[in-house]
């Protein structure tokens, strides 16, 4: 391999359909990856910058990096930033040769630009069983090339800023052999919605988004988790919508909203991201209904997998997030664990200061 196969350049706007393909057609493809996240994420203090690396050999993009930049609140603008890449880099994991490759030129790349620090939480599950009891111990599916890579690397585990665990569907099923997966009450509550009258549909206007969001602020204080701002929410449904990578789906009722989620879906795996339901009319089990149509949605679409994104860090019934996760868990999908977040720090000390202003 001759020294000068890999070449890392940077990604200008106009190619952004060139880096969706890219992302979308990866296997270790993620929507936090795709160019949008990116777009979504500079309004809220972020710079985003995208990185291919081009094998010349092979006259093609084999791996790629959406890297999100924040200078330190800590420090002056001129003493550095901070670099995160989220559910990246999308690239080849068990090839050794183009890791090395990768890192060697990205941590040049962020070290002339005055980066303190890279912290990346790759798209790699550690392992996933299907049935797991309390307590059991997660053990890793087979070898893992990446373990071995990260020393070498010099990566070093961080505190995660994605979730660690979640629960994921396998949508390579049909529909009956899905709706069989499910608990029993699951699916009993399905069909009570529908029976009762509860309908779904897609987000269209500004005002539904609206709605959506007085309902997200009404669960914020009720369920006691933070939210992003209307803005926010609402540039994230005009940047991915029209892509064909996510929907706002709203579940209605005699004219009035009783639930809404937001179903991001990139690289064939649909995520969902964000949700919202009313304390009225809890008794017509609208939120049954309404994933279970974003399910069936993402799977017309060719997705293969559904992730709920993000469950407690045990078992804990005690958890705080214990409704969340009962209802989560009891689709059937597989508990899925991340390899978590890592970081390289290339200015040690000043990382130092830095580091506890690091939030996503």
């Amino acid at each position: 391999m001759s020294h000068h196969r890999y070449i890392l350049r940077n990604v200008p706007a106009h190619e952004w359909r060139k880096w969706d393909q890219f992302i979308d057609g990866h296997p270790g493809g993620h929507f936090l990856q795709s160019w949008g996240w990116g777009e979504l994420k500079a309004s809220t203090g972020w710079y985003p910058f995208r990185l291919f690396l081009w094998d010349e050999e092979q006259q093609q993009v084999v791996a790629a990096a959406q890297v999100l930049r924040r200078t330190a609140p800590a420090l002056p603008s001129w003493a550095g930033s901070l670099a995160y890449i989220p559910k990246g880099p999308v690239i080849d994991w068990s090839d050794p040769m183009l890791c090395r490759a990768f890192f060697t030129q990205l941590n040049a790349y962020l070290h002339a630009r005055g980066a303190l620090a890279l912290r990346m939480e790759p798209n790699r599950a550690v392992s996933s069983i299907v049935e797991p009891t309390p307590g059991a111990a997660i053990s890793p599916a087979g070898k893992d090339t990446y373990a071995e890579l990260t020393p070498l690397l010099a990566l070093y585990p961080a505190p995660p800023v994605q979730p660690v665990r979640s629960i994921v569907l396998n949508l390579m099923v049909d529909e009956t052999t899905l709706l069989a997966g499910m608990k029993e009450k699951w699916r009993y509550n399905v069909r009570l919605a529908e029976r009762k009258g509860v309908t779904v549909r897609s987000a269209q206007t500004v005002e539904d988004v609206q709605t959506w969001y007085a309902l997200m602020q009404a669960t914020s204080v009720r369920d006691q988790f933070g939210i992003h701002t209307f803005d926010y929410y609402l540039k994230a449904w005009h940047i991915f919508v029209p892509r064909q990578q996510a929907r706002l789906f709203l579940a209605e009722f005699d004219g009035h909203l009783l639930a809404g989620i937001f179903v991001a879906l990139v690289a064939k795996q649909a995520i969902y991201l964000y949700g919202a339901s009313s304390n009225e009319y809890r008794n017509l089990m609208p939120n049954y209904l309404l994933q279970w149509e974003a399910i069936r949605w993402a799977k017309s679409q060719g997705a293969l997998q559904y992730d709920f994104w993000g469950i407690p860090e045990t078992d804990r019934e005690e958890e705080a997030m214990a409704g969340v996760y009962r209802f989560k868990r009891g689709w059937g999908g597989e508990i899925v664990r991340f390899v978590g977040c890592y970081e390289r720090a290339y200015h040690p000390l000043a990382m130092r200061v830095a580091k506890r202003f690091f939030k996503a």
